[in-house]
């Protein structure tokens, strides 16, 4: 397949062309090259371009700062989604968007399944949400994929802040009352490449396996722990630790549906994690 990448600079997209370089013809595409706020640009791109599928790894993922910046949060995560699924249709192409966990409200205490009600509570899920929306408006072929804790080289994520942190500090504060399924990109880059091969549309769930989830505060022991790094973990709640967006509580993604349509197999959360440090 020849598959045009959206935010090809980002940190998703850096470890997901080489794994789909294997097999298929990357046509990578920046910001610079292919804003997808731009409705006019975006069309112009897919069509002289003519992909059999876009996977778009552009997003706005500052989750507090959307709190005052939530024109910018929609106009890319929202109506850049809009203006590629519009691309997409007219093309007749599918459109491999990723979502997150965040769309939910944490409240269910079980892990979600794609086919659980979606409920956010900061506006980066709602904006989030919105293009997950326009999607099943607009197109009849897609794949949407959620995500959680994502992290991986070169961007800022939770694995290297705490890597950070740990070795600037003696101690290092952590909510505790936080769950979800940390994934390291080269496991989502994995599955991405499962699901589009596969031909099954639909709504899908890609995560490291976490068994029934992690805390934030138990994760980050963990990491310091494989890293070698002497560093006090102190938990928080997340009152404490107040912050401008608000996080669900629960937000561990159910991947059996993905397993049952495309035969994926997440991998174990340390062995994911372990792989990370070696290549740090």
């Amino acid at each position: 397949m020849k598959i045009l990448i959206t935010g090809s600079e980002g940190m998703l997209a850096r470890d997901l062309m080489p794994v789909l370089k294997e097999n298929h013809e990357m046509m990578p595409l920046s910001k610079k090259e292919m804003d997808i706020t731009q409705k006019d640009a975006v069309i112009k791109n897919i069509k002289s371009s003519a992909p059999d599928i876009v996977i778009n790894c552009a997003a706005y993922t500052k989750v507090d700062t959307a709190e005052e910046e939530s024109v910018s949060a929609f106009q890319v995560n929202g109506i850049g989604v809009q203006n590629l699924a519009i691309a997409c249709t007219e093309m007749q192409i599918p459109l491999c968007h990723i979502s997150t966990d965040y769309v939910f409200d944490g409240r269910k205490g079980r892990p979600y399944t794609p086919f659980d009600n979606t409920n956010p509570l900061s506006v980066y899920g709602e904006s989030k949400l919105a293009g997950e929306r326009y999607i099943q408006w607009l197109m009849n072929k897609f794949y949407i994929v959620r995500t959680s804790g994502l992290y991986g080289r070169g961007d800022n994520n939770f694995v290297l802040t705490i890597l950070r942190l740990a070795k600037e500090q003696q101690s290092v504060k952590v909510v505790t009352d936080q769950i979800c399924s940390p994934t390291s990109t080269l496991s989502l880059s994995a599955g991405i490449k499962k699901l589009i091969e596969s031909g099954n549309f639909g709504i899908y769930h890609i995560t490291d396996d976490s068994g029934g989830g992690i805390s934030w505060f138990n994760y980050a022991r963990e990491i310091v722990s494989m890293a070698g790094i002497s560093a006090d973990i102190i938990p928080v709640t997340s009152e404490e630790f107040s912050r401008p967006a608000k996080r669900p509580a629960y937000s561990v993604l159910d991947t059996e549906i993905t397993r049952l349509a495309v035969g994926y197999a997440p991998e174990k959360r340390e062995v994911a994690l372990k792989k990370f440090l070696s290549l740090k």
